[in-house]
């Protein structure tokens, strides 16, 4: 079959097979399909749409242009989590612990930072010694050993995503449902798991910018996993304000460990719990409130924070500074910003936080750039705090010359008001094969 028809079949609105799938995927892959065609191929999606079964054809197909792991030599369901992405989110080093304390064996890839949004990979190698890059059969093994293992994205996985990706991003087609729904959801078959548990960021801070567009992606990643034979579960969390109050690599790891150790900001602690609690419902740990409640037990009782440092020491990290983060490397130097004038604070734009500090070190202007681990931001006043001119707002870390520019960043996202805004929710909505329940 030609390239050629299959784009004008597409551009028509029509509705491929998996055969033609398979010949539009693996051409590309290959070399057979050029660039040209897949853009004008991919820009016939993002206007025509998909059907659910085609997008969940799709995702297979993708996420069989790679190697496929095999994780039935672990005992037990082995449950994954996948966030779309946000500034300050670094519920993965509190709830893979947490849920693995809970008997739920969790064998992780997870990525590094794109854009203005930090990655779980970038976080961990701030801890002196971490390896991220395991073999398959020591990756295994330490999820049989010890119930967790969290490692960088196999660069065999969904090889098709990463050609795909790279052209979405330069011809205006990443804003596609059924495009970015195959494409998170194809590294996520390709990865093993048994269950899936999605946290669909929305607000200023995410891809997603509303939570009807969340609820939008949502429902489709739980259909294409469904259709392969996976639970799958999705909660749309609120990122229009960074959660807890530290956004940078070092300094995340830093405050994950303090809700592990039951000190923890109130708002991450509260989304780590209900996400950790959704895990342990997909690998039928029991209802909803009995799952939230082991969760809280992993908490209280330090098992979640006991299997975190198991992990790191497995794979060659420090766990001293994890015990006592003042043992991280120290920032060049530290600025504080403070307050222009009085009022409440009724925005605090997360994506403008996440960009000030990628300016500040913490995360990658274009691939490739090194990080500096001990830069970013410690937020001391939020959305919904009353400040006066002067007052502290944050604390910036990094190099002193970069300060000026993330000041600048940072402000751009503030605004000020002479009334308290309204509480936002931190989960919007549960999406389930079932349907929606909001919050």
């Amino acid at each position: 079959m030609r390239i050629y028809d299959l784009i004008a079949k597409k551009r028509d609105g029509g509705t491929h097979t998996r055969a033609e799938l398979e010949a539009i995927v693996g051409g590309y892959v290959r070399g057979d399909v050029a660039d040209y065609q897949m853009a004008a191929w991919m820009m016939a999606v993002y206007l025509r749409g998909m059907t659910p079964g085609e997008t969940a054809e799709l995702t297979d197909v993708m996420a069989h242009s790679g190697e496929m792991v095999d994780l039935s030599s672990i005992p037990g369901i082995k449950v994954d989590k996948h966030s779309t992405g946000g500034v300050g989110d670094k519920t993965t080093l509190v709830i893979a612990p947490l849920v693995a304390a809970c008997g739920v064996p969790i064998a992780k890839m997870s990525g590094r930072g794109l854009g203005h949004t930090g990655g779980t990979v970038d976080k961990m190698e701030s801890v002196p010694g971490t390896r991220t890059a395991l073999g398959r059969e020591e990756f295994l093994s330490q999820v049989r050993q010890i119930g967790l293992a969290v490692i960088g994205q196999s660069e065999g996985i969904a090889v098709a995503d990463k050609k795909m990706y790279a052209l979405r991003d330069v011809t205006a087609t990443v804003s596609c449902i059924p495009l970015i729904a195959s494409s998170i959801m194809s590294k996520k078959l390709a990865s093993g798991a048994d269950a899936i548990l999605l946290d669909v960021t929305t607000g200023t801070g995410a891809f997603m910018k509303t939570v009807e567009e969340g609820i939008e992606l949502a429902k489709c990643m739980v259909e294409i996993g469904t259709r392969n034979g996976r639970r799958v579960a999705a909660l749309i969390t609120d990122m229009d304000t960074p959660l807890g109050h530290n956004i940078g690599n070092s300094m995340e790891v830093a405050e994950s460990m303090d809700v592990l150790k039951g000190c923890g900001p109130a708002d991450l602690t509260e989304v780590c719990l209900q996400l950790a609690a959704q895990m342990l419902v997909l690998a039928d740990k029991g209802s909803a409130e009995e799952c939230r409640a082991l969760a809280e037990k992993a908490l209280a009782d330090g098992s979640g924070f006991k299997k975190c440092c198991e992990m790191f020491a497995a794979q060659g990290g420090d766990v001293r500074v994890l015990e006592d983060s003042s043992l991280f490397a120290p920032p060049q130097a530290s600025w504080e910003l403070r307050a222009d004038q009085e009022g409440y604070i009724v925005a605090n734009d997360a994506e403008r936080i996440g960009s000030a500090s990628v300016l500040l070190g913490a995360g990658r202007q274009k691939k490739g750039d090194a990080l500096d681990f001990a830069a970013g931001i410690r937020m001391h006043k939020k959305r919904g705090d009353y400040v006066r001119k002067g007052d502290l707002l944050a604390t910036f870390y990094g190099a002193p010359e970069k300060f000026a520019a993330a000041e600048q960043e940072y402000r751009r996202g503030l605004r000020y008001g002479p009334e308290l805004p309204p509480a936002e929710k931190l989960i919007h909505a549960l999406v389930t094969k079932d349907g929606v329940q909001r919050f």
